[in-house]
């Protein structure tokens, strides 16, 4: 690393800030951009002493990892020769056609495409890479045929920002519109008719808060507002039941649920409510003919069950369980069809698939024998069909796509997932460790290595956390992480909470007044694999991304002596600023996760508590990148730039810390799939760099 390349500070502009009567003073506030919206939709438009600043950081980070361009460009090949670059999806039967995507070799972007049914020849419906053209960043959103499968609505952002254009195709010609409905949440559900679309439009805040009706062909000047969310607070989505009959308006929070109906078979009806908001309380709809198929946790059932209740009179009072509630057996989703009920569940760490005869209620599931794996369930298009698709793959096994007779319980293997520069299972070991947490619990650490590395406490490892709201972080087949994986590295996973992996509780004992349990089980993950001799603390490096972010800051803080590098992806690390501001686009509906401190003192104080930021401590911290994405609408820019600012004007020690943010993107980072591969070979690079292995 070039030493003697100075890094850059910022000037330190300090304001006090005051809230409950305790006055804090911030530095860098001016990092953020006073014009932040504007910023989203035009990023010329970013205050010049902002954007200098940025610029400047992102030359020392250029210059710091210049050494390892010709690694990064190896790992780049790797993970690249690991893709099949002409890669097909399995297209899923709709009526008279199969849809589906493909990848052309080079290309960047998807391509959506249909055949008939039972095969024949594909027409193109969307080639992303012709859409891109000319733009630094696209990123397709939903693509969806019309019930005629005359028309197409597909949706586009060219910012990073996630406002996305909506725009309308008639499928045979392969021809837009000639308009575009903008600043969409980013899909379209059409009618039962095919003759309107139904979308959400995002405000100046970037919130969901507004669902229109459009009708095609006409101006969207005058599409009808079909529903309004008052409360800032929560977001709002739109969809369609798997038969099809019932459009759709969900709207939630991190904690909440309410749902509306609207017959997609008479789209101009007012909606109908399912059961009221109330806190604490959520669910999600299926139907079957007269009947609603709910998932809820209702009536204490913290990992859920399905109830019934009539159409015509949805409400709670008229709920009856069908799958009752089954503590430690986590019901994750579910889907109707005319026959059978799928869900998926997690018991004891590992998924299941359960199929359900609707005509007599017996059962049967899906499962694996692997020590740690992970199943996906795809609801398809049909409802009148026998026929189910299902993924698994494992740490050490490629992805595998089955189609699955509910009948006949035959099972049929569709696609593998293919690695042309080659992967013998074999080669690899997994395996399934608990730490044990301070307070008793134990923490689930998926990991994976060669089986010739020596596991003598020397080896280097990659320890991946999340832990926020109740996202689970599947034991799936990553063909990135093999690069650092076959030059000796350990990658672990630590299953922390704040996520879902042990059932609903492990999600609740992990956010709001119990969020740092998130940070204390990644430290003991940490500390697990050392005491099992599988790495030593130097040999650590972390990474995770957005919530993820907010984790490596926090264990930077509270133990920075147990990793070695630390790799923080969009982070959320000003959250105390964050969660007082409730101007930015996800404050109020992060206020069920975090907690609110505007209104509530303690929630002030333990969020300050625990900031990333706000704890920045004049000590020794391991070797950082950090990386953000400038029209990054979800975790701001400034968020990391501030981090940054701050250790650089606090810590001690002379460990590499770095900031790169993406001038052209936003939270997902590089939108082509190989450019997105040069973003992961850079992290990695990184990590080889800080425990020698570069």
């Amino acid at each position: 690393m070039k030493q003697d390349a100075f890094p850059p500070r910022a000037d330190a502009r300090p304001v006090t800030l005051e809230t409950h009567g305790i006055a804090r003073q911030d530095d860098f506030a001016w990092l953020r951009a006073d014009n932040w919206q504007e910023v989203m939709k035009d990023p010329s438009v970013l205050d010049a002493d902002i954007r200098t600043y940025l610029e400047a950081e992102n030359a020392y980070h250029e210059a710091q990892m210049a050494p390892t361009k010709a690694l990064q460009e190896k790992l780049f090949a790797e993970m690249r020769g690991r893709i099949k670059e002409d890669d097909s999806s399995v297209p899923s039967p709709d009526g008279p056609f199969a849809y589906g995507l493909k990848y052309e070799t080079g290309g960047q972007q998807p391509v959506f495409f249909r055949t008939p049914r039972d095969g024949g020849d594909e027409t193109v419906l969307l080639h992303g890479d012709k859409e891109a053209e000319g733009t630094a960043y696209f990123r397709i959103g939903g693509v969806s045929q019309s019930t005629d499968h005359k028309l197409i609505a597909w949706a586009y952002d060219n910012k990073g920002s996630e406002y996305y254009s909506l725009r309308l195709r008639d499928a045979e010609t392969a021809t837009d519109f000639d308009y575009a409905i903008e600043d969409t949440g980013g899909g379209g559900v059409f009618s039962e008719d095919s003759r309107y679309v139904f979308y959400v439009r995002l405000d100046a805040n970037h919130r969901p808060s507004k669902l229109f009706r459009h009708e095609v062909g006409t101006d969207p000047a005058a599409d009808v507002l079909v529903y309004e969310e008052k409360d800032a607070g929560f977001f709002m989505g739109v969809g369609k039941t798997q038969s099809g009959e019932t459009i759709v308006i969900d709207i939630h929070d991190h904690e909440t649920s309410e749902v509306w109906m609207i017959p997609a078979s008479d789209p101009t009806a007012e909606p109908v409510l399912v059961a009221e908001r109330e806190t604490g309380i959520e669910y999600s709809i299926d139907d079957h003919g007269e009947t609603l198929y709910i998932l809820t946790n209702a009536g204490d059932a913290e990992d859920f069950k399905i109830v019934t209740a009539p159409k015509s009179n949805p409400g709670r009072e008229n709920w009856s369980d069908l799958v009752p509630h089954k503590p430690g057996c986590l019901i994750l989703s579910h889907c109707v069809y005319k026959t059978f009920m799928t869900r998926l569940e997690r018991e004891d760490g590992l998924p299941r698939i359960v199929i359900r005869r609707l005509a007599d209620d017996i059962e049967h599931s899906i499962a694996f024998d692997e020590e740690a794996y992970s199943l996906g369930l795809g609801g398809g298009y049909e409802f009148d069909t026998n026929t189910i698709r299902f993924s698994y793959s494992s740490m050490t096994t490629p992805s595998q796509t089955f189609d699955y007779n509910v009948e006949t319980r035959e099972r049929v293997l569709r696609k593998e997932q293919e690695v042309p520069s080659g992967h013998d299972a074999g080669d690899y070991v997994t395996r399934r460790l608990m730490a044990p947490a301070a307070d008793g619990e134990t923490v689930p650490v998926s990991v994976l290595y060669r089986k010739d590395t020596k596991l003598d406490g020397t080896a280097p490892l990659l320890l991946y956390g999340y832990g926020s709201y109740g996202i689970t972080i599947p034991a799936s087949f990553n063909t990135n992480c093999l690069s650092l994986v076959d030059r000796g590295f350990v990658y672990a996973i630590a299953h922390i909470r704040g996520g879902k992996d042990k059932g609903f509780h492990w999600y609740k004992d992990g956010r709001r007044e119990n969020k740092k349990n998130t940070f204390t089980d990644f430290i003991a993950a940490a500390d697990h694999l050392v005491a099992e001799n599988i790495t030593s603390h130097d040999r650590i490096v972390a990474q995770g991304g957005s919530a993820g972010g907010m984790l490596m800051g926090a264990v930077a803080n509270l133990a920075p002596e147990k990793f070695g590098g630390i790799i923080a992806e969009v982070p959320f690390v000003d959250v105390l600023s964050t969660m007082l501001d409730d101007t930015l686009p996800l404050t109020p509906p992060e206020w069920p996760e975090w907690g609110n401190p505007i209104t509530d003192k303690e929630a002030y104080d333990y969020i300050a508590s625990y900031s990333p930021y706000d704890n920045v401590e004049a000590k020794a911290y391991p070797a950082i990148l950090a990386v953000g994405g400038l029209t990054d609408p979800r975790v701001t820019y400034w968020e990391p730039a501030k981090w940054v600012a701050k250790l650089r004007a606090t810590a001690t020690g002379d460990k590499l810390l770095m900031l790169k943010t993406n001038m052209e993107a936003g939270h997902g980072g590089a939108s082509g799939r190989f450019d997105r591969l040069k973003e992961v070979a850079e992290a990695q690079a990184f990590a080889l760099l800080v425990t020698g292995k570069a």
